[in-house]
């Protein structure tokens, strides 16, 4: 099977030695995305609300590259540096993902690159891409 690297500077670039995300076949696999903003390569601080849109915005323009759109995503996968932020993220979360939500894993995790929050990874389903 034909394997495709995805690349999108509507996204932050990868920041160690992997791609933005990988098409194979209809799955498109994308690397975890921490809240770091793609013009200034900096993670962005502030409050989680904001730091989330951030990744959903930068996760939207790797699908869009690759063809696809959230509503493709079929597994995600979220990393808490402090899980007692899980509830708070998981409303944002179902804001994005409120009509058939993608399956799921949440795991608090002990560091993050940059000293981020959270990470969000995710793979997409799409026919034809």
């Amino acid at each position: 099977m034909h394997r495709t690297i995805i690349k999108t500077d509507k996204a932050p670039k990868a920041i160690g030695p992997y791609s933005q995300a990988v098409k194979i076949g209809n799955f498109i696999f994308l690397s975890g995305q921490i809240p770091i903003d793609p013009k200034t390569g900096e993670l962005v601080n502030g409050d989680i609300k904001a730091q989330f849109e951030l990744v959903i915005e930068n996760i939207k323009n790797i699908l869009s590259e690759a063809g696809a759109a959230l509503h493709d995503v079929v597994k995600a996968t979220l990393y808490l540096k402090d899980i007692k932020e899980f509830s708070e993220i998981n409303t944002i979360y179902g804001r994005y993902f409120d009509s058939e939500p993608p399956a799921r894993s949440t795991v608090e995790i002990s560091n993050l690159p940059k000293g981020a929050k959270f990470e969000l990874e995710v793979i997409a389903y799409k026919e034809g891409v």
